[in-house]
C-alpha cells in the first residue's frame, strides 16, 4: 500500500516508482509529472497515468521527449483531452493511452472513447488502462479493423515496424 500524506493510493499492476507527492496550500496531494514538469492534483486516474508514464519510460523505452500528456483535440467540433500521446522520432504518432482510475471498470465505452479519440489522432497502436487491467490493440485502418495484443508495444518495436512499413 502507498501512504500518501494521510490517503492510501492503491496497489496498481504496474512497477512501483518513486513517485514525488507533497500536500499542497489547499490540502490536496499533488504528485510530479515529468512529462508536464509540474505537480498535478493527485486523483486515482493521475496516479494510473503517472505509474504507466513510468512503465511506458523506463520499461518500455519510449523517449519522454516524445511523450504528451492531456493534451486537446478538436473532434466533431468539440475540444476532447486524450490521456497519453507518443510519438516516433520522425514526428508522427504511434501509441495513445486512456487512463482510468482503478474503480473503473474498462468497459466498451473505455475503447469507444479512445477510438474518438483515434478518429482525430490516427495512430496504429491504442491501450487502455485502469492500472489494475491493460488492453493493448493495433488498427489496421486500411482495413478498418484491430487485433488485441497479448503486450503493450515497447518504442523499439514500434519504430521497428514503421522501418519496415516505409522500406
Amino acid at each position: 500500500m502507498y501512504i500518501c500524506i494521510g490517503s492510501a493510493m492503491q496497489e496498481l499492476n504496474l512497477p512501483v516508482f518513486d513517485a514525488r507527492v507533497r500536500q499542497a496550500g489547499n490540502g490536496k496531494n499533488e504528485i510530479f509529472d515529468e512529462i508536464r514538469k509540474k505537480y498535478v492534483r493527485l486523483t486515482p486516474e493521475e496516479w494510473v497515468r503517472q505509474h504507466f508514464l513510468n512503465y511506458m519510460i523506463r520499461q518500455l523505452g519510449y523517449p519522454a521527449s516524445l511523450i504528451v500528456v492531456e493534451a486537446a483535440i478538436t473532434y466533431n467540433g468539440l475540444k476532447k483531452r486524450f490521456d497519453i500521446l507518443a510519438y516516433l522520432a520522425d514526428g508522427n504518432p504511434c501509441l495513445v493511452v486512456e487512463c482510468k482510475a482503478p474503480r473503473v471498470e474498462i468497459t466498451q465505452a473505455v475503447f469507444d472513447q479512445v477510438a474518438m479519440y483515434n478518429m482525430t489522432l490516427t495512430v496504429d497502436n491504442l491501450v487502455v488502462t485502469n492500472g489494475l487491467v491493460h488492453y493493448a490493440c493495433q488498427i489496421d485502418h486500411q482495413q478498418k479493423k484491430y487485433t488485441f495484443l497479448e503486450e503493450i508495444p515497447g518504442y523499439e518495436l514500434l519504430t521497428q515496424k514503421t522501418l519496415n512499413r516505409k522500406s
